[in-house]
């Protein structure tokens, strides 16, 4: 053999660029397996029911001759190839499809699978149908929790802002003790009574926030002529009635 002359054109015109021989000599193996797969489906034996399968569809879709008894017999009482069936031609076309069954399960088997089926699937759209309404449900309840603590809160100022207005406009009168207990705000530090006398106050003033708030509010405008939304005190009653918007925080918004 003839030693290879490097400092040919043949030999420079090479493509010489790293791993170009490895993905050539790749493509080469993956043809070889494509022509080597091509090969062996068509050597490949077909089996029975592929066998049957193919004759049938050949049958099916090929259309009637005049060998068949049945189209001879059309045939003699006027019907024409491609002509619907029915006296004034309002029937089928094309004969009705067939349906092959392939497998060993009895009869009904498929309607009652695909029953099921839609049952199952019936069942989880009624469950996440459910679980949104109970969420919404939990939402909405938390909403009104939240929305009535917030009033309780507000109530809850407004009445201690009633409270100490009351105080004030009672001592301004020379008034030394509230009309009731709650009137005025309680001293941050006084004597402690004994349970049995804090357990008779408290079902004696057994009130919710919102009618002790009302009862006081009552008190200030009725006694002092005073409304707590307003800040204000008016001269008299007629005063009051006539530029005060109304006895609760709703009529002042």
């Amino acid at each position: 053999d003839e030693e290879e002359d490097y400092m040919s054109d043949l030999f420079i015109k090479q493509d010489v660029r790293p791993g170009l021989p490895m993905v050539r000599r790749m493509k080469e193996a993956i043809q070889k397996e494509e022509k080597q797969k091509e090969a062996n489906e068509k050597n490949r034996q077909k089996s029975i029911k592929e066998e049957e399968k193919e004759r049938r569809d050949l049958v099916l879709q090929s259309a009637l001759g005049n060998e068949n008894k049945g189209f001879a017999l059309l045939q003699k009482m006027g019907y024409k190839s491609g002509q619907a069936l029915g006296k004034s031609g309002e029937g089928i076309v094309e004969p009705i499809p067939l349906n092959i069954k392939t497998g060993r399960s009895g009869l009904g088997h498929d309607e009652l699978k695909k029953r099921k089926a839609e049952e199952k699937l019936e069942n989880y759209r009624q469950k996440l149908h459910m679980k949104k309404q109970a969420n919404e449900q939990a939402a909405d309840q938390f909403r009104i929790r939240f929305k009535n603590k917030q009033e309780e809160r507000k109530m809850e100022g407004d009445l201690r802002k009633s409270q100490r207005a009351c105080q004030q406009l009672d001592m301004q009168k020379d008034i030394d003790v509230p009309k009731e207990t709650w009137y005025w705000l309680e001293p941050e530090e006084e004597d402690k009574k004994d349970e049995e006398d804090k357990e008779d106050e408290c079902t004696s003033t057994d009130l919710s926030v919102s009618e002790k708030l009302h009862i006081l509010t009552t008190y200030l405008r009725e006694e002092h002529f005073y409304c707590i939304w307003c800040g204000t005190t008016y001269e008299d009653s007629e005063d009051l009635s006539s530029n005060c918007p109304g006895d609760s925080a709703a009529d002042h918004d």
